[in-house]
């Protein structure tokens, strides 16, 4: 059976269970702020572009896109198994980047698991370009 076509919305407090269980699911490694409170918080979080993409009413793609008035700052793009390589991500990635743009980013980037090789190899796909300048340094609260 063919799969429905998917499409891209703003994430909903009603969506936060799928949304954990997409991103458990997905291999990506686990988080302190996957929890429900986190995230229904993140859900309502102004400056933060949370998206979804829904098929046959249920959540099968992610994407997080936060700015601070400049940058733009891309996690959280996961797709189900079953629902890749449909062109999801791109469509998440796409929807995001517009809303990018119509703020006012002038550059965008991406959290990518580095021991990930299939992550990184999309992302590059995409027209991202590895910067080897920067590493992430965080502090937990």
């Amino acid at each position: 059976m063919p799969i429905a076509p998917a499409i891209i919305r703003e994430c909903r407090r009603e969506d936060v269970p799928e949304v954990l269980r997409l991103w458990a699911t997905s291999g990506a490694s686990n988080t302190p702020t996957d929890t429900v409170e986190d995230v229904e918080r993140a859900v309502s979080e102004p400056g933060l572009e949370f998206l979804v993409a829904e098929a046959d009413g249920h959540v099968v793609g992610t994407i997080m896109g936060g700015f601070d008035g400049w940058r733009g700052a891309i996690s959280r793009l996961a797709v189900v198994e079953s629902h890749r390589r449909q062109g999801i991500g791109r469509a998440l990635l796409d929807e995001a980047m517009v809303r990018f743009a119509d703020n006012g980013v002038k550059v965008v980037s991406a959290l990518v698991e580095k021991d990930h090789p299939w992550a990184m190899a999309y992302w590059e796909s995409t027209g991202f370009e590895l910067d080897e300048r920067f590493v992430l340094f965080r502090h937990g609260m």
